[in-house]
């Protein structure tokens, strides 16, 4: 199986990712990690889209689409694949229709996970982390128990994503909402396209892509 997740940032793609990885054994490759470890390791990449991400805009068609193809290569997408933050726009989904093509393989499913922008630019802004262990917190939805100390390794050092701040966010939105929204129309005339309330609870929202998934 080749899944495309769709959705804004924030929307849940990630954790939805993993979980049906879980119970289908398919491969997820995410662009945002990918991104983010090529910004982290210095390399010519990372140095190219670390400005573009910091200020909240897609990375080229090209760039992503050159990376998607590698990884698909390397892990073999026989296997099935669940593909997190590509396709964004009409360009890089006629470029996956093609790489699959080439391989004798085809998209299956898209599911776009909705959610409220608003509520969004509050959870994504609100995130931070223990800079020591990685723990995850939020500022109002999962604060540490003691302020200042986190609760896995007693740390006291956080920091947060240059890019998770509301402005920044709400450039991503506009930007989703202009490149990546196009894709709902492309897909749902394929017939491939199925929607799920992102702003239900994480176990309702996986039940629901999992009855999509089963959908003929």
């Amino acid at each position: 199986m080749i899944l495309v997740l769709l959705g804004p940032p924030g929307a849940g793609k990630g954790t939805q990712a993993q979980r049906i990885q879980e119970s289908r054994g398919l491969t997820h490759l995410s662009t945002g990690d990918m991104l983010r470890a090529a910004v982290a390791s210095g390399s010519g990449l990372g140095g190219k889209v670390k400005g573009i991400m910091e200020a909240g805009h897609l990375v080229p068609d090209d760039v992503i689409v050159e990376m998607i193809v590698d990884r698909l290569a390397e892990h073999g997408s026989e296997g099935g694949v669940i593909l997190d933050g590509f396709p964004r726009t009409t360009a890089q989904a006629r470029a996956l229709e093609k790489t699959l093509s080439q391989r004798g393989l085809k998209l299956d499913r898209v599911i776009q996970i909705a959610v409220d922008t608003d509520t969004m630019v509050q959870r994504i802004a609100g995130r931070f982390a223990c800079e020591d262990c990685g723990a995850g917190y939020h500022d109002t939805n999962q604060p540490t128990k003691a302020a200042g100390v986190c609760d896995n390794c007693g740390g006291i050092r956080f920091l947060r994503r240059p890019d998770d701040n509301p402005k920044a966010v709400r450039a991503r939105f506009e930007a989703y909402e202009a490149q990546t929204a196009p894709l709902l129309p492309y897909y749902r005339s394929q017939g491939l396209l199925r929607g799920v309330d992102g702003m239900r609870t994480i176990d309702d929202v996986t039940a629901e892509i999992e009855k999509a998934l089963d959908a003929a």
